[in-house]
């Protein structure tokens, strides 16, 4: 079926050039994620991993090894490799940041325990490296391991700088790179490394997956303070969190005494009333901070899209570069 490329989503685009890959990516995953032993498993998995979803990291992988003239068993297990570690964070994270829903629905801590979520994503993580070890490639389990490592890493640099008003930008571009841009670098970078891509060209993808990662995280932390029911989340969630995403960060950067004050009570000490959200977005706004991290997040995307210049014209490429900028689009 013919797609209009301007009607829909570059996403979706990717999803449909990709479809019987990706069915292949899926079948492993309902095959990889049961357990004869321990019901519970699958009960847990299945609920986040069946919950809709863009499964959009492992059709980085896909892309990236179609994209440099690979394919194949070997494509289909990495990205179910990326899902899986993808998954085996979310599971965590829920428990971490106490979460009560994911992708609209009720999160696994919520519906079962956080014993079962830490014990569960445990287990995801072992079925990811027990795939990633039959593509038979000591360079793309590095890459892999890495990127798990450096995940873990952002989420514990996040935990530490969680409330604390003196948090920069610079740190929290260190978060995000961690906790969200990693996984979608290693993705791209796995798939041109399985495409037997050379050295240039993986270097162009795992750019890109950088840039496109922090884009994104970027643009979600923005849509936090616009409106974003689209992503599973309410206006102002991070707010009440008190998560010190960059649109804050910037405003405590330029607040005078009255407004840090402010941004102490309501971060640093939690003393959150009626009515300080929309003082929150106020000072935003009069900062021009809002504005600061959609500039920022427009320029990740075009970092992203100037990546991919290098590598061979096909219209996976197009739709990579078209995603970079469909990841920002959703701020206007």
């Amino acid at each position: 079926m013919a797609l209009d490329s301007d009607a829909v989503k570059p996403h979706d685009r990717l999803a449909a050039a990709l479809a019987d890959d990706m069915e292949a990516v899926n079948a492993l995953i309902r095959d990889r994620m049961a357990s004869e032993h321990a019901p519970r498993i699958p009960e847990v998995t299945a609920h986040l991993v069946e919950a809709g979803g863009k499964r959009l990291r492992p059709m980085l992988t896909l892309a990236a090894a179609r994209l440099l003239g690979g394919d194949g068993d070997k494509a289909v297990k990495l990205a179910a490799t990326v899902e899986f570690i993808h998954t085996a964070t979310l599971l965590h994270d829920d428990v971490v940041d106490e979460s009560k829903k994911r992708r609209g629905r009720p999160t696994a801590n919520l519906l079962w325990d956080n014993k079962s979520s830490v014990l569960v994503g445990d287990y995801l993580f072992a079925r990811s490296f027990q795939l990633m070890t039959e593509c038979e490639s000591l360079a793309i389990m590095a890459v892999l391991a890495n990127a798990s490592a450096v995940i873990a890493e952002g989420e514990v640099l996040q935990l530490t700088a969680a409330q604390n008003i003196a948090t920069t930008p610079e740190i929290y571009l260190q978060v995000i790179r961690g906790k969200t841009a990693a996984l979608f670098s290693a993705a791209t970078e796995v798939g041109g490394m399985v495409a037997g891509a050379t050295e240039a060209q993986v270097g162009a993808l795992r750019s890109y997956g950088d840039a496109l990662g922090i884009a994104f995280q970027m643009a979600d932390d923005l849509l936090d303070y616009g409106g974003s029911e689209a992503i599973g989340k309410n206006t102002g969630d991070d707010f009440r969190e008190r998560k010190l995403t960059l649109p804050v960060i910037l405003a405590i950067a330029r607040a005078d005494a009255e407004e840090r004050a402010f941004w102490l009570r309501v971060i640093d000490k939690g003393d959150q009333r009626d009515g300080d959200l929309d003082h929150a977005l106020a000072l935003m706004r009069r900062h021009g901070t809002l504005e600061a991290t959609r500039d920022a997040a427009n320029d990740w995307a075009a970092r992203a899209r100037m990546a991919l210049e290098g590598l061979p014209d096909h219209p996976l490429r197009g739709m990579l570069s078209d995603l970079a900028a469909y990841v920002v689009a959703r701020l206007v």
